[in-house]
């Protein structure tokens, strides 16, 4: 007798519900919708040729490239000339960087993970010996970056807002920038 009871309380629940469903007591979700915008004009259009493009004048070839004044050379950063510079804090350091050298553009990311006595570091599409970049340092104003070997392969110094140029080991120029 007991399980006739319970089913019948059940139907009755479920019927409830439903019934509670139905009334308009609650307002149907559609009929506070609001009615669609009509369509507006937006302007006319207007089909023809576009005029040729213009030619600047005055110019009839590219400048010169940076360093080709000076017989193709480029200047040595003297790290005497770079002590007014002030000092580089690894916090302002971290991150990705957009490198120059050698005519060709890669990455360099620069961490604060521990590598032996210095941050890790790397590089992204290097070729030269920042290809072999494993880890970075900051004394003073300079920041220097190492093999794996920990051997010093380039060092850098402040040049700019978000900008350090120096050479590699090798002498090759070097530019980072953001």
């Amino acid at each position: 007798m007991p399980q006739d009871r319970t089913g019948a309380f059940a139907i009755a629940l479920v019927a409830l519900v439903l019934a509670g469903c139905q009334t308009e007591r609650f307002g149907s979700p559609y009929a506070s919708r609001p009615a669609p915008l009509a369509a507006a004009p937006s302007g006319s259009v207007t089909v023809g040729q576009l005029p040729p493009p213009s030619q600047p004048t005055g110019i009839t070839e590219f400048p010169a490239a940076p360093g080709a004044e000076a017989g193709g050379q480029m200047a040595a950063i003297d790290p005497a000339t770079q002590a007014g510079a002030g000092p580089v804090s690894k916090n302002s350091l971290l991150g990705s960087w957009n490198v120059s050298t050698a005519g060709a553009s890669c990455q360099m990311f620069l961490t604060l993970t521990k590598y032996g006595n210095s941050s890790r570091g790397g590089t992204r599409g290097c070729g030269n010996e920042l290809a072999n970049m494993r880890a970075w340092d900051v004394s003073g104003n300079q920041v220097v970056i190492y093999n794996e070997n920990g051997d010093t392969i380039a060092q850098l110094y402040p040049s700019g807002q978000e900008r350090l140029d120096g050479r590699t080991t090798n002498g090759s120029p070097v530019s980072i920038s953001r």
